[in-house]
């Protein structure tokens, strides 16, 4: 297949995929999305059969989960992209750091050089041995760059550098969980989106909500973005409403108490902290942007989110590029947003922090190239995430499962 052939396949491709997720999301009307809509309902029927088997499989312990004998963190959500997770994995990774954890991240990846099921297939047949887990950071220096961690787990480890959190990328996350104990002599593990690997046994279940937009259209995927049944809201010790920006909405706070009377339910807002430059990682305030016209681009599951934070910013949004979650960016994408910013006189081209790491030093537009960082805060809390912390994962817990 020709050069030529191949882009304008994945092209096609692409477009595929982003006329699903737009009927997914609720974005598109019209015939085409109406029948596309029923064969994915028919297919989501299929997936919570699964779901819901496979649960209970663990639950009458025909499946077995392993326990590791280090305080064992799950940080996930019932849905999938969207939640703010990374920010939240961040701060308790770094407060459990600077309490004296010794603290480990273990992730699954996505779409990074990790063992494959192909890998594991030939390994079986050869009887060879199992290649160690990836080592993103080892608490000192990161070894592993996006392209092969992934793009979240290369965000933590270098934001997480300075606090000496170990990041370890595998699909087996109880071998990473081993591997973790065995090599960096951890004792706190933090699950990264770890609510469905049911195979590692966690002490404490932290699930993720997103204030604006619980559980999309109430469909399981691939027909909506629910990976588990909203029921299995009673799986969790404690809820984060995140992207709250003020008291939690009744309607949302009757359903999960419905479904689990008992977890602490905590508001939290996720808010820009700074803009910073991509080249040399140099902070602007975040009054830089206000009044510029911005191009902005972002490969997110929720890109009007981020544009959003741009306008109430203040600044103006002149062009737009939105790309598939956890795009990989082409030099033909770049090119195409360079562009557009440049047809539409912007002052400055603006991204998410997930979407600058996978730029590399292979975008350096003539515009300045920001990109901004969040942090985030629980609401209602004087003593915010470390209060949290404090009762969550330095006391108490029992087994969530």
């Amino acid at each position: 297949m020709s050069a030529n052939h191949r882009g304008l396949f994945s092209s096609s491709a692409e477009a595929v995929a982003a006329f699903a997720v737009d009927v997914v999301y609720e974005r598109r009307k019209g015939p085409l999305a109406t029948l596309l809509a029923g064969l994915l309902r028919v297919l989501s029927w299929a997936f919570e059969l699964l779901v819901r088997l496979r649960l209970w499989l663990y639950r009458q312990r025909l499946f077995r989960d392993t326990p590791l004998g280090c305080k064992v963190v799950v940080v996930g959500n019932l849905t999938v992209g969207g939640t703010g997770k990374t920010p939240i994995v961040h701060k308790m990774a770094q407060i459990l750091a600077r309490r004296g954890r010794r603290v480990a991240v273990l992730s699954r990846g996505y779409k990074g050089s990790t063992d494959s099921m192909l890998k594991r297939f030939w390994r079986w047949l050869s009887h060879g041995s199992r290649p160690e887990p990836l080592v993103v950071s080892d608490g000192s220096k990161v070894l592993a760059g996006p392209d092969e961690a992934g793009d979240e787990p290369y965000m933590l480890a270098r934001n997480l550098l300075a606090d000496g959190v170990v990041v370890i990328v595998d699909r087996d996350r109880v071998e990473a969980g081993r591997f973790a104990l065995r090599r960096f002599g951890v004792d706190t593990i933090l699950l990264d989106d770890g609510l469905q690997y049911l195979p590692l046994r966690g002490q404490i279940n932290l699930l993720l909500v997103d204030s604006r937009d619980p559980f999309g259209n109430g469909a399981m995927l691939p027909r909506g973005i629910l990976r588990e049944p909203v029921s299995n809201l009673s799986r969790a010790s404690y809820v984060f409403l995140t992207k709250s920006s003020g008291p939690p909405d009744p309607e949302l706070v009757a359903l999960i108490r419905k479904h689990n009377p008992a977890a602490e339910i905590i508001p939290c807002a996720h808010r820009p902290s700074d803009l910073v430059a991509v080249d040399a990682e140099g902070v602007l305030p975040l009054s830089w942007i206000k009044d510029k016209r911005v191009a902005a681009f972002c490969g997110i599951a929720t890109p009007e989110r981020f544009e959003e934070t741009l306008g109430a910013l203040g600044a103006v949004m002149v062009s737009s590029r939105r790309f598939l979650d956890h795009h990989a960016f082409t030099d033909e994408d770049l090119d195409e947003v360079l562009e557009q910013a440049l047809a539409s006189g912007a002052e400055a081209i603006v991204t998410t922090e997930k979407d600058a790491v996978r730029l590399q030093s292979r975008f350096r537009p003539p515009l300045p190239l920001l990109f901004v960082r969040l942090e985030v805060g629980i609401l209602g809390d004087p003593e915010g995430f470390n209060g949290a912390v404090e009762r969550i994962c330095l006391g108490p817990s029992s087994t969530a499962r």
